[in-house]
């Protein structure tokens, strides 16, 4: 099995880093296929903050990419609607990309799929790659999920690759929403 290390989320704003913050119940993974968002006080204070208010005053340049963070956040804590109500007025790879990871956790495989042919070529997958040491197919990692979802497939490997998708593309979008 290839290690899969968690990336560096020092790179993110105070607020952010103060809302996923594990010490205030925050698990260490995200479901493939939550039953629920997961209630708990940061979530309550995400949904209280514009996406201005993420980036600690920080100068945003794309208002798309600071619209991706905002959903990113949303589907860590399994709130799918609400990343879905913003992931889907976001027409870009970065905005598809997390609408195919919505309906991936969603177990909507298919609708997933579509987005993951949207998205096309997305820099975070060749970071997967370089994480993984192996190629990054988005479709293949669908099948995966749907598999362990359904306990035929390695659950833990899957929870593990997601949790470094949603982190190399939370990094990434955070980035170019402040034009670096």
């Amino acid at each position: 099995m290839v290690s899969i290390v968690p990336t560096d989320s020092s790179t993110l704003s105070a607020a952010i880093r103060s809302i996923l913050d594990p010490s205030e119940g925050v698990p260490g993974e995200m479901p493939l296929v939550p039953d629920a968002p997961l209630e708990c006080s940061q979530l309550d204070r995400l949904r209280s903050l514009a996406a201005g208010d993420l980036f600690d005053g920080e100068g945003i340049v794309s208002s798309d990419y600071a619209a991706c963070v905002r959903s990113g956040l949303f589907l860590r804590f399994s709130a799918l609607d609400e990343s879905h109500r913003i992931s889907q007025g976001v027409e870009s790879a970065s905005g598809s990309y997390w609408h195919g990871i919505m309906h991936r956790q969603e177990g909507d495989w298919s609708n997933a799929k579509y987005w993951f042919r949207r998205t096309g070529t997305h820099p975070v997958m060749a970071e997967l790659e370089r994480e993984t040491g192996e190629p990054w197919d988005p479709f293949g990692f669908v099948d995966a999920c749907s598999a362990a979802s359904r306990g035929r497939g390695d659950q833990e490997r899957a929870s593990a690759l997601q949790m470094l998708e949603w982190q190399l593309l939370m990094n990434h979008c955070y980035r170019k929403a402040l034009g670096r």
